[in-house]
This record gives C-alpha cells, sequence and structure tokens, in this order.
C-alpha cells in the first residue's frame, strides 16, 4: 500500500515537473519569438536607412582637356569623403556613369537628348544608420559640403526625416510589446510554480515542523526551479530555432545574421527562465513557511 502511494506520488511528481516545464517553454518560446522579431526589425530599419544616400558632387572647375589632373583631384576628394566618421560606403559616380544612370530613370536608350556627359561625377554617401537622424543630417552635410574639392551636396530631407520618424514608431511600438509580453510571461511562469508548490504545502510546513531551517526547505525547490527554468528554455528554444530555420530557408535569407545578438537573445532566454521559476519558487515556498497550518488548509 505505501509503495502504491509512493509510487502514484512520483507519478503526480513527474506529471507536475512536465506540465511546468512545458508551460515554461512555450512563454520562453514566445519571448524569443518576440526578440528575433526585435532584432530583425532593427536590421530591416539600419537597411532602409542606408537607402536614404546623400550625393556630394564634385567642384567642376577644371579645364576638361587636362582630364588626368581632374581625375586625380576627384580620387583624392572621394579618399577624403570616405575618411568621414559618418560614411559607412561611398560609391564614385563618373560622368560616364551619371549619364547612364540618367537615361535609366528616364527610360531613354537614345543619346540624341544628351549632348555628351553633362551630368557632373559625385559620390554617391550611404551613412552610418545613426547619423540618419533629423539631428544630425544638417551636420552631416555641413561637413561633406567642407571637404576640399565637393562642390554641392544633396540630400532629400523632408524624406529623410519621414522615413526615420516611421521606422521609429514601428521599433517603439515593437518594444513596447515586447516589454508588454515579457511581464504577461513572468506571470504565467510565476503562476505555474506557484501551483506547483502549492501541491506540496504540506511537504513544506511538516519539514518547518520537526525543525528544518528555511534556508534548507529552500534549497531543493530552488535547484528544481533552476533544472525546470534550463529545461523549459531548451525546448523553447529549439522550438523557436527549428522554426526560425524552416522561415529563413523559405524566404531565402541568413539563418543567422547577426552572431552576437543571436547569443545575447539566447542568454537572455535562458537568464528570464531560470530568474522567474527561481524567484516565483523562493516567494511561493516563503509563503507557506509564512503561514500557520490552518491557514494551508484555505490557501
Amino acid at each position: 500500500m505505501a509503495k502504491l502511494a509512493e509510487d502514484l506520488n512520483k507519478k503526480r511528481l513527474r506529471s507536475s515537473n512536465i506540465t511546468v516545464s512545458i508551460s515554461i517553454a512555450l512563454v520562453l518560446f514566445l519571448v524569443g519569438l518576440f526578440g528575433l522579431i526585435l532584432i530583425n526589425a532593427q536590421k530591416y530599419s539600419d537597411y532602409i536607412k542606408e537607402q536614404l544616400v546623400v550625393e556630394a558632387y564634385f567642384d567642376d572647375y577644371i579645364d576638361p582637356r587636362d582630364s588626368a589632373k581632374a581625375e586625380q583631384l576627384q580620387k583624392l576628394t572621394y579618399e577624403r569623403i570616405k575618411l568621414q566618421p559618418f560614411v559607412k560606403k561611398a560609391k564614385f559616380i563618373s560622368k560616364q556613369e551619371a549619364t547612364e544612370l540618367a537615361k535609366k530613370q528616364l527610360g531613354i536608350e537614345t543619346d540624341a537628348l544628351f549632348e555628351g556627359d553633362i551630368f557632373p561625377p559625385s559620390v554617391e554617401v550611404t551613412l552610418k544608420p545613426e547619423y540618419v537622424d533629423p539631428e544630425k543630417i544638417n551636420d552631416v552635410v555641413k561637413k561633406l559640403n567642407e571637404v576640399e574639392g565637393v562642390k554641392e551636396v544633396k540630400n532629400d530631407s523632408k524624406l529623410t526625416i519621414e522615413v526615420y520618424n516611421n521606422l521609429n514608431r514601428i521599433l517603439t511600438w515593437i518594444l513596447a510589446f515586447s516589454i508588454l509580453f515579457l511581464i504577461v510571461a513572468m506571470v504565467l511562469i510565476n503562476n505555474s510554480i506557484r501551483l506547483k508548490i502549492f501541491s506540496k504545502r504540506f511537504i513544506i510546513k511538516t519539514m518547518q515542523l520537526v525543525g528544518a531551517k528555511r534556508r534548507f526547505i529552500l534549497k531543493p525547490f530552488v535547484k528544481e526551479a533552476v533544472i525546470l527554468g534550463i529545461i523549459g528554455a531548451i525546448i523553447g528554444l529549439t522550438a523557436l530555432f527549428t522554426g526560425w530555420y524552416f522561415f529563413t530557408s523559405e524566404i531565402g535569407t541568413p539563418f543567422v545574421q547577426d552572431t552576437n545578438q543571436y547569443i545575447w537573445l539566447v542568454a537572455i532566454v535562458f537568464g528570464v527562465g531560470i530568474l522567474i521559476t527561481v524567484i516565483s519558487t523562493v516567494f511561493a515556498t516563503w509563503r507557506f513557511l509564512a503561514s500557520s497550518v490552518d491557514d494551508l488548509y484555505y490557501s
């Protein structure tokens, strides 16, 4: 009879641990999913910002017959522009290339409308994402104008401001939803742990009544919480990255775009899983340690 009761308790304990681990895994899966969305939203935002280029046109005062000197000065100016701290990428566009680009944009295949290469050479400057900011873009344009050999700098500031504000608004909403969901995740995991500890409230009180110290009683529960948090994180991350692998394979993008950010995501998911389970376990266990025997029947 005693053995039957012991086997039944073991089955209940195993079932309880499985249920809690799955609950934690589901919650951490969604936490990781929001993390992936946030990471890739930031990358997409940076990609969009990099499409907002600034064009620096060369000073065209040199006699066209002195082409060698003109090319040398243009190359020197191009190198000066590349060394600017706000420049991520710079592309030199010659007169011939500028003419070809104009033809493509206008949908013209003939040279009849163009009397030679009438467009000035320039440098197409791709800025670092942090400099595509309405408060910084004017300083960038000013510094480019100060570069020796640059005659004029063109930038569609209105479009830049509009795109920047829209992207920031989207990222803010995604971040807000991520924080909100993290709070919900904490509540859900906390409730799962509390239900698990609730089922052991009589064992906790019995240990206390026979003289066990609170630290001694808490220790095995905390260890179990850490293990459950790790198991839940492993299951959740395995499901997350499996789904992410198939998704990236379908759309043809790299599975890992930034190793450091993915490492941080894994660390955060593990940290959230362990931290919440431990804190919830400590609070739930402490509650029953501080209650009387009679309160256990009405908790």
